[in-house]
This record gives C-alpha cells, sequence and structure tokens, in this order.
C-alpha cells in the first residue's frame, strides 16, 4: 500500500515521503480500515508515540495520522459492534501505524459509525478536534448554562468547536486568537472577541472557564482571569500558573465511541461547522503538510478520491 513514512524526528514535516509499504493486518479486537481520508495534527510530529513503542524502542519508519474515517473491509478475532463494509470514523493509538495510508489497523473500540450523509473529508476533520473540545468542556471543564468560557483560538480547529459546543450547552463565549481571525470566531458563535496581539488579557472579566490551546506565556496570564473556584483547561502540557482557588487540569484526548457519535449527530443536524482549512490527496501531502503560508482550520488528506 501506499502511505506517508517518516524516519528522522529532527527533521520534522520535512522528513515525510510518500512510500510502499506493507498492508496491515487485524490483531484480536481490530478492524483494518480502508482509509478515505485522513487529519493531521500539526504537532504530531513532536509526539514520543511518533517515533517509539509504549517501551521506548524505535519503531521507524512511521506512518503519522491519528484522525480518519473509512471503511471497514476485514474483522479481527473477537472484533464486536462493527461490520465489513461500515463507513466508520475515530481516532488510532498514537503508539501504532497511523491514517496517512490507504489502510489502517485499529482498534474497533477507538471507531464510531460514520452517517452515509457524512463525507469522509469532514468525519476525518472533526474526530480529534470534537473530541478535544467535548472531553475538555464536559468532561474536565464541566461546563454548565449561564457560565463564561474564554476560548483561545476560538478559529481554529479546536477551538472552533470548543466555541459553537460551549455557546449550544448555554454559555457566553468569548473567542481569542489574531485580528484576521475576528470574523471567523463570532461567525463561529463567540459572543466577543479578544485580539492576543493588541488587546489585554487583564481587561477580561473574570471567567468560569478557559480553554487552552497556546500554553507558554498565554496559558500563564488566562490562569489571572479565571474566578475563584474556576477552572483553567489546557491541551498543551502541564499549566505552568493556576488560577487562585482554582483547578487546572491538562488532558490527552482518548477515543470514545458515544462521543464521536454525540458530535457527528450535531454535525449531520447543522448545529456544529467542522472548520477544515485545506484539503489535499496522498501523492501531494507532502507539501500540502509542508505549507509555505500558515493554514488556519483543519488540512485533510483524501486518500482515496
Amino acid at each position: 500500500m501506499k502511505a506517508i513514512i517518516v524516519t528522522d524526528p529532527a527533521a520534522g514535516t520535512a522528513g515525510m515521503k510518500l512510500a510502499d509499504r506493507p498492508e496491515p493486518e487485524a490483531a484480536i479486537n481490530d478492524v483494518i480500515v480502508q482509509v478515505h481520508a485522513s487529519g493531521f495534527t500539526w504537532d504530531e510530529l513532536t509526539w514520543p508515540s511518533t517515533w517509539t513503542d509504549r517501551q521506548g524502542r524505535d519503531r521507524t519508519p512511521s506512518i503519522p495520522g491519528q484522525e480518519l474515517a473509512g471503511v471497514v473491509t476485514a474483522l479481527g478475532y473477537g472484533t464486536r459492534g462493527l461490520s465489513v463494509g461500515q463507513r466508520v470514523f475515530g481516532l488510532t493509538d498514537s503508539y501504532r501505524s497511523g491514517t496517512l495510508a490507504e489502510y489502517v489497523a485499529i482498534e474497533a473500540r477507538n471507531l464510531a459509525p460514520l452517517p452515509g450523509d457524512v463525507d469522509f473529508a469532514v468525519g476525518a476533520s472533526v474526530a480529534m478536534p470534537g473530541l478535544t473540545a467535548w472531553q475538555g468542556l464536559f468532561d474536565h471543564g464541566r461546563i454548565e448554562a449561564g457560565q463564561s468560557v474564554l476560548v483561545h483560538g476560538a478559529a481554529g480547529a479546536v477551538g472552533s468547536i470548543v466555541t459553537q459546543l460551549a455557546r449550544e450547552a448555554g454559555a457566553y463565549v468569548i473567542g481569542t486568537g489574531r485580528a484576521g481571525h475576528r470574523r471567523a470566531a463570532l461567525e463561529f458563535g463567540a459572543h466577543e472577541f479578544i485580539d492576543l496581539e493588541n488587546d489585554d488579557l487583564k481587561d477580561v472579566s473574570a471567567v468560569d472557564l478557559v480553554f487552552d490551546v497556546f500554553g507558554g506565556d498565554i496559558g500563564k496570564r488566562s490562569a489571572g482571569v479565571v474566578r475563584a473556584g474556576g477552572t483553567l483547561v489546557t491541551i498543551a502540557g502541564p499549566a505552568e500558573a493556576r488560577p487562585v482557588d482554582g483547578l487546572a487540569i491538562d488532558f490527552v484526548v482518548v477515543s470514545d465511541r458515544t462521543q464521536l457519535s454525540e458530535v457527528i449527530q450535531r454535525v449531520r443536524e447543522g448545529r456544529l461547522r467542522t472548520h477544515i482549512g485545506k484539503v489535499s490527496n496522498l501523492e501531494d501531502a507532502v507539501s500540502a503538510l509542508n505549507p509555505t503560508e500558515k493554514t488556519n482550520g483543519k488540512t485533510i488528506i483524501r486518500i482515496r478520491p
């Protein structure tokens, strides 16, 4: 099969290349998925799991990509809940071969059915951002109607979904980003917008929840705008500052079939829009994942036409 592979952690996306790789075999509780569309997370090549197994042993050449949508073509021994020919979407285990390939072996529990009226590119684009937003808001942030939420990167792949889900939950949403992202953030549902390059976070009224995707100095400053007893949720690694009398929670997204189904149902009903920045094909994936200009939104690689 054709796949994108990486061999050198120091090379980053510039070290990607299209190559022939053996087709995967299904282990116990696995399925084989013919990948139709794959997503790629911009910092994926910095994750140790891209390069080593759980014992720390080198596993290059590696196939990156953790988000997919496709069709089940084979079932491993003991696999239940899915069937051959079924459309699915979800996340792989980051320690296993990824989704920038024509086929992937994946645990069935990491997938959910993809309705026939949802495009494969949309399914791949919503898997990681949708689960990240859902788990950050509801599992870790415990957001409730009437609360206020500061969403960093509100026009990005994750932040745009956080913004929409938080507003649907009845929260007052303050989005942040660069000045050029103001219009998109407001269109995704933010009630107001903070330009991080020109506005001061200190001027933000105390909020119940901050959803941070940046970390660093922005993460530190964000802790100061959380009200007493509030929560800072981050996906940018351990929080470097904690809200006064509040919580700082960093988390790593995990696949969850029930939550994937909740997210995709909202997409079908028009209550949730994904933010796809660029769509390319497998042959052009290397150049698409090495953009000459920054792309806002999720980059999707169509593996099959």
